[in-house]
């Protein structure tokens, strides 16, 4: 099978969900990525772990199709391996603040000076040239400070999403951006910085929001799972669970008001458009939760499929995992890894392509399990190795 990115290689020095699954999308793609780690392992590796090991789950996912070495950059002769490293290398993927990046030897100045057409790919909180530039932050600052939070939940309780959404989306920018330089690098012969960041992120997310306020300073709060500029599209109660409906433009309000029996709210000056039922969801909202509460959730979505309503189930992560959908389509493949006792469902590039499409070709690396292979392709013997690990720079 082609890959697409095939003979570029990538140093991910990424922490966490961005720049790891930056790296994850590119190694989908084909690149050969050395994902580098503390000598005792990057926080990341040990989050919520599920194997004996202490591995966590998105570690799993995240650092798929690696190759894994352990460095410490911060002593000389950790940033002197860098500097090798660098030289064979195509792309440097870092989110670290920009301090600490020119502490490391991973500016772009000093990665330029080593390989002059080095793209590095930075992910921060929230960016350079800003008051907030060396800040450190998660996602949740995303969703905080971007509006999302606060129209999430309700007025009284701002809710943030259980998904990182900010930091995965960071990490699709990212990988969109170390793609465009290495194409422009192909015409131009140069090498530039690509610099995503989770507030960049999540203010693009929230950017329609914004303009509205300005434009119309409607001062919105939040309304739970309800939407407010269309209707109905809110969450609703059945004999046996949870669904979720949504509805946008006209033809679709009217499948519905037919299907509630209620077909004179097609004329009905309140639900004129879509704003206008926004504006009264409530009612909406209140009328379909009546006709949930009377059907099974199967039967509710069985209904509206047939009066082609986009609706579907609120599940539960287990039930994700039984989908019939999911399933037919093979979106997880079940991948082994020492410690655990039976293979982990990872999901698929989320991005499919005809010709060249992604893949998982191996599992996540152990701890620092391709160090030394790693090492000696830059021109270090067995004996130098054994004395950077006794000074634990690897």
């Amino acid at each position: 099978m082609t890959q697409a990115l095939k003979g570029i290689r990538v140093l991910d020095f990424g922490r966490y969900i961005a720049g790891p699954f930056c790296g994850a999308l590119l190694a989908d793609m084909g690149a050969e990525v050395i994902r580098i780690e503390k000598v005792d392992g990057s926080e990341d590796r040990y989050l919520a772990p599920i194997s004996e090991g202490g591995e966590g789950g998105a570690f799993m996912q995240l650092a798929r199709n690696k190759r894994g070495l352990t460095l410490n950059p911060m002593k000389p002769e950790g940033r002197e391996i860098v500097k090798k490293l660098v030289a064979k290398t195509d792309v440097v993927i870092a989110n670290l603040p920009p301090d600490t990046l020119k502490t490391m030897g991973l500016d772009y100045e000093s990665l330029k000076k080593v390989k002059p057409d080095i793209i590095l790919t930075m992910i921060s909180a929230f960016g350079t040239g800003g008051p907030y530039s060396n800040r450190v932050g998660f996602d949740g600052l995303g969703q905080a400070m971007s509006g999302a939070m606060y129209l999430s939940g309700t007025p009284e309780q701002p809710v943030k999403s259980y998904t990182p959404f900010i930091d995965f989306g960071t990490a699709s920018l990212a990988a969109f951006g170390t793609m465009t330089a290495l194409f422009e690098r192909q015409k131009s012969g140069r090498g530039q910085i690509v610099e995503g960041s989770l507030f960049n992120t999540a203010l693009t997310m929230m950017n329609g929001t914004a303009i509205e306020q300005d434009a119309l300073k409607v001062n919105r709060v939040a309304s739970l799972n309800r939407a407010q500029t269309t209707a109905p599209s809110d969450t609703f109660k059945t004999k046996n669970g949870w669904v979720l409906v949504q509805s946008v433009g006209g033809p679709l309000f009217e499948r519905w008001a037919r299907l509630m029996g209620e077909e004179h709210w097609i004329t009905d000056p309140r639900m004129k458009d879509d704003l206008s039922r926004g504006e009264h969801g409530q009612i909406i909202s209140d009328r379909m939760s009546i006709w949930c509460a009377e059907r099974t959730s199967e039967e509710a979505l069985a209904e509206m499929e047939e009066a082609r309503l986009p609706a579907g189930p609120v599940l539960s992560p287990q039930q994700v995992l039984d989908d019939p959908h999911i399933k037919a389509k093979n979106l997880f493949q079940a991948t082994d890894f020492p410690g655990l006792d039976k293979p982990a469902p990872l999901m698929r590039t989320p991005v499919e392509l005809s010709k060249t499409p992604g893949e998982i070709r191996h599992r996540a690396p152990q701890l620092g399990e391709h160090t030394d292979a790693i090492l000696m392709e830059i021109g270090y013997n067995a004996s130098e190795i054994a004395e950077l690990r006794a000074k634990r720079i690897v």
